[in-house]
């Protein structure tokens, strides 16, 4: 490969580049240095890591790999760096697939691979991509035929490639030479579909990034049949959220196909809306290659039913759900835990637990114990601060006061005191903008937050009601907290039941337990600090369903710092002081739990 760095990667001090990095003003030139110094760290730990025998077997080592070339291309996505960063993601999971076998990490490179090659096609390292794939295809996919044509598109499309003579002498081994060097001149790039679904679409504009459709009012259809009008989704490198939004209600079926590598089918999810059709600005499909998420292609399958389908370089679990105003269906697919140490598929051992089996610290240093509580999920390093409503939103209106910039104000000043914490902190907006529920918490999934917290403020018919409440996710037990979950997700109270049904099956697996833990200290600490200066009735903790919070994969919960309806109350959060004490207490309650989680794990 290109070996010039190697003598400076040599003589480099890994620490004294990630300090140098720090130092750099956040300006275009520091960001595109940033980019540099991560890329150099991330080059000198992949060629280290490679040359050490024991430390190669662990998952966790190479995940650390990989998040220096994230942080490169996370600072200049579009500099220098990016493509050469693309490279090495890949190196780092074609190397993972090596140790532990799977085909799932082999999947991943060649999707990284495979992003150089189309956004770069030019750059100097995209026919070492190409060669990487191939021998993925071949040797570790048995997808021969998909080797022999990158191999191919060397040789064609790449004549003074420095790989052209490598190339040459696979393909020969590979066979078919001819024929490949044919298919790959006379025709650079197959736009062929997979399924007859793609068949059946009508569509054939090119693909769009983010964002597939425009949403659009359009009037009811003569027939009776709903229109498919937006698909959008948000993917990551092991989740994947996509909504399908319509203009009416529809009956549904799904299933998923497990991949066919013979005739290059990866695994598909195929969702089937009954009494519909595709809408005018629907695209026929997507390319994403974004993390796990490969393609989503959308067609008429029938007169009355629209067929999506979403093609995965890998899934383990999926949830599907509807949600309503307006009507549109989730998609959640996680991808397998990656987080466990490298083990060969061949040589794994089954191990045993008793019941009265303890979790004992392994003997060494304290970032070992520190390395496990981070692949366990026992820790809080990242936060997602949600700020309610906003933009054509503005959530509860009264005495003067619009909840969405309440909620924004006070986010950013938790924000700015989870930070002094040592938490980083995204949040879901920092300016006026309407962002639909579901997409929220597909953000903090989507960043791999820690915990999550959506804040808002409260309103009712009696203007005498005042007090703080802490929600978590769950089935209603009150008619107050259905009346707020139903406000929250702007439905009709009636709508609820319907959803704390779907919710039953949503619960499974989800952070239930740790969500209400959560909760309890927010409430609790948020209280305690106060109250030093101010009356505050406490609400309670509370559970229902709220959309925000739905399909989370971190503790979650849904704080009302008030009623905008009672005077006192209000006039109160118009008070940067008063703020600045809710604030305070929201970070005593995410320390407090932070420290539970954490004393408990290493008992």
């Amino acid at each position: 490969m290109k070996s010039s760095y190697s003598v400076i990667f040599r003589t480099v001090p890994v620490l004294a580049l990630l300090a140098l990095a720090t130092l750099i003003l956040w300006t275009p030139d520091s960001m595109a240095q940033s980019a540099k110094s991560y890329f150099i760290v991330g080059h000198s730990e992949f060629h280290a890591l490679l040359k050490n025998s024991k430390k190669r077997k662990y998952r966790s080592n190479w995940q650390k790999v990989e998040k220096s070339f994230s942080r490169s291309l996370k600072a200049s996505p579009k500099g220098s760096y990016a493509p050469k960063s693309l490279y090495y993601i890949g190196r780092v999971h074609e190397e993972l697939g090596i140790q532990s076998g799977l085909k799932s990490d082999f999947r991943r490179a060649v999707d990284y691979f495979g992003r150089v090659v189309s956004r770069y096609p030019r750059h100097g390292w995209a026919d070492d991509c190409l060669y990487h794939r191939a021998n993925i295809y071949a040797r570790r996919l048995k997808e021969v035929s998909k080797a022999r044509l990158d191999l191919a598109k060397i040789i064609v499309e790449y004549p003074r490639s420095d790989m052209q003579a490598k190339a040459k002498t696979y393909l020969k081994k590979l066979g078919k030479y001819n024929q490949s060097i044919a298919a790959v001149s006379g025709k650079k790039q197959s736009t062929k579909s997979l399924d007859d679904v793609a068949k059946a679409a009508t569509s054939k504009t090119k693909s769009a990034p983010k964002k597939t459709t425009k949403t659009t009012k359009r009037t009811k259809d003569p027939s009776g049949l709903s229109h498919l009008d937006t698909v959008r989704y948000k993917s990551s490198d092991d989740y994947t959220r996509v909504v399908l939004e319509l203009d009416g209600r529809v009956k549904y079926r799904y299933q998923v196909l497990d991949p066919n590598p013979e005739v290059g089918r990866p695994h598909r999810l195929y969702i089937d809306l009954q009494g519909s059709r595709l809408g005018h600005d629907v695209t026929s499909a997507t390319t994403v290659s974004d993390g796990i998420l490969k393609s989503i292609r959308t067609g008429q399958y029938k007169n009355d039913t629209t067929r999506v389908v979403l093609d995965f370089l890998s899934m383990q679990e999926y949830k599907v759900f509807p949600l309503e105003n307006p009507y549109r269906i989730v998609i959640d697919v996680y991808s397998p835990d990656g987080s466990a140490p490298v083990q060969s598929s061949t040589k794994s051992v089954a191990k045993k637990t008793t019941k009265n089996s303890k979790y004992r610290p392994p003997s060494g240093s304290k970032s070992q114990a520190g390395d496990l509580l981070e692949q366990l999920g026992l820790t809080v390093r990242t936060i997602m601060l949600d700020p309610g409503h906003g933009g054509k939103d503005p959530g509860a209106v009264a005495n003067g006061l619009r909840e969405k910039d309440i909620n924004l104000r006070f986010a950013k000043i938790v924000g700015a005191k989870l930070k002094e914490k040592g938490f980083k902190v995204h949040y879901t907006r920092t300016t006026d903008k309407f962002i639909r529920l579901e997409q929220r918490t597909a953000m903090a999934n989507v960043k791999k937050a820690d915990l999550f917290l959506s804040i808002h403020c409260n309103a009712s018919r009696s203007r005498s009601v005042n007090g703080l409440e802490t929600y978590s996710l769950n089935l209603a037990k009150s008619k107050d907290a259905v009346r707020i979950a139903a406000r929250e997700n702007a439905v009709d109270p009636r709508s609820i039941s319907d959803l704390q049904f779907i919710l039953t099956d949503l619960m499974v697996n989800s952070k239930i337990k740790e969500s209400r833990d959560l909760a309890k200290d927010v409430q609790s600490s948020t209280l305690s600090r106060v109250r030093r200066k101010w009356k505050l009735k406490s609400k309670g903790t509370r559970e229902a369903p709220f959309y925000v919070l739905m399909g989370a994969k971190m503790p979650s919960v849904l704080v009302e710092l008030g009623y905008l309806t009672n005077k006192t109350e209000s006039k109160r959060l118009k008070s940067d002081a008063y703020l600045e004490y809710l604030a305070r207490g929201v970070v005593d309650g995410v320390m407090a739990y932070k420290g539970k989680i954490e004393r408990y794990a290493m008992r």
